[in-house]
């Protein structure tokens, strides 16, 4: 049988309401408030914030800052950046928090579990061989090793030191 990846907690935030207009990847950049509102790293054309409700320690979104839903809107740059700051991504996240693998991918579309299917991104989400156990699946509740602002604050200094 295969190994599954289960995540009980995220159906909180899948069935909260949403207010009409609002979008954490346009409000968020928006803000100018990175620390506060987990940004991790600003490209040209997209960026890079931590998810509030990670599958994982290290969870990573990918966004364009333009408000698109299809990939097929997004121009040959966006498209570029955006699995440019994917690969340094898991480059960073091997190199400083010993990532052993990746899940990595988008939901494009409510049918295939887009949370936020108005503005696309990617997921990356580092892997560690043993990172699952039976909390989730028993007692609903998710292990977090390290809280997201410390994991923010490693993340968005590596990305700093890689900037060229």
């Amino acid at each position: 049988m295969p190994d599954r990846l289960w995540a009980p907690w995220r159906m909180e935030y899948i069935r909260a309401p949403r207010d009409a207009g609002e979008c954490i990847f346009c409000d968020n950049p928006a803000a100018n408030d990175d620390a506060g509102k987990l940004l991790v790293y600003r490209g040209r054309h997209a960026f890079v914030m931590m998810n509030l409700y990670p599958y994982n320690n290290g969870h990573l979104l990918i966004a364009p800052y333009d408000h698109r839903s299809e990939l097929d809107d997004l121009e040959a740059p966006v498209l570029q950046e955006m699995m440019e700051l994917s690969t340094r991504a898991m480059n960073i996240m091997r190199r400083e928090m010993n990532a052993g693998g990746f899940n990595f991918g988008a939901n494009l579309g409510a049918a295939a579990g887009a949370g936020i299917e108005e503005h696309l991104h990617l997921h990356v989400v580092p892997r560690w061989i043993g990172d699952t156990n039976f909390m989730p699946v028993l007692g609903n509740t998710k292990v977090q090793v390290q809280g997201l602002r410390e994991t923010r604050d490693l993340l968005a200094a590596a990305f700093e030191e890689t900037s060229g």
